[in-house]
């Protein structure tokens, strides 16, 4: 099986509104890279985006025609939970669940601005 470089198997592909908010916040809180982005004629719609988070990618783009808004939720492992939960809660997301200390590591729940829920965690 041939997989195209900065892919894996499985990656998740969301549709946003708005797609710029999104990018915005993964850069903010997850330090994430834009690997790619399309738009579409108009100029002002996301087609394709890709971007990078600790090695893993996301793909997604802006809702338009039959393209439906579709969020998610994502888990995502990081160095310092704490640090990540503050940059998310300062970067507009709201709080699904308290940070805390679980068998599994330090772990909270935010959901962006567009919607989508991250789980994030760190692993002592």
């Amino acid at each position: 099986m041939k997989i195209p470089d900065g892919h894996q198997a499985v990656m998740p592909y969301l549709m946003l509104r708005p797609a710029a908010a999104f990018t915005a916040f993964v850069k903010t809180v997850f330090n994430a890279t834009q690997s790619f982005s399309r738009m579409r004629e108009d100029g002002t719609t996301l087609m394709h985006g890709e971007v990078q988070v600790n090695g893993s990618t996301i793909m997604y783009c802006d809702v338009s025609g039959d393209w439906k808004e579709a969020n998610a939720h994502l888990f995502v492992y990081v160095d310092n939970a704490d640090e990540v939960f503050a940059r998310a809660i300062g970067a507009g997301a709201s709080v699904v669940m308290e940070l805390r200390d679980e068998s599994y590591g330090r772990t909270c729940g935010v959901k962006d601005p567009v919607g989508n829920t991250w789980w994030i965690t760190s692993v002592g």
